[in-house]
């Protein structure tokens, strides 16, 4: 999520359509509003404190402190994402404070709101 980390927004059509399809298939029985807003979001996983979390990247603060009051269907969706996430459903909802190149997240295991400067992605082991 990083700038160093992020992809441009318009190389990201593989990832927004992965979380169109995890919206479809997990939140198929939510309500419409939360559909919705899911829809405008972005979810990876990535790395913090050396611990896996779930990310939502939402495109704005207001979608960011929205869903960070509806907090409980995503501990379900870690589960149901990731057979052995350690035990941890920790979450951050994530929104871009471009003015200050901050991403300002919402953190589930510290029920808190936090800046982060260098959140990054889990890299894909290389051959040696």
């Amino acid at each position: 999520m990083s700038d160093a980390q992020t992809p441009c927004n318009k190389d990201r059509s593989l990832e927004q359509a992965l979380t169109n399809k995890i919206i479809d298939d997990y939140f198929d029985n939510s309500e419409s509003w939360l559909r919705a807003i899911l829809r405008m979001c972005i979810f990876s996983l990535a790395h913090l404190d050396g611990q896996p979390v779930f990310v939502v990247e939402c495109p704005n603060q207001a979608v960011a402190k929205r869903l960070s009051r509806k907090t409980y269907p995503f501990r379900g969706l870690v589960y149901f994402l990731t057979d052995n996430f350690n035990g941890s459903d920790r979450t951050l909802f994530c929104y871009h404070e471009s003015t200050k190149g901050n991403w300002r997240c919402f953190d589930t295991r510290t029920n808190s709101w936090k800046i982060l400067s260098n959140l990054q992605s889990p890299t894909a082991p290389t051959d040696s």
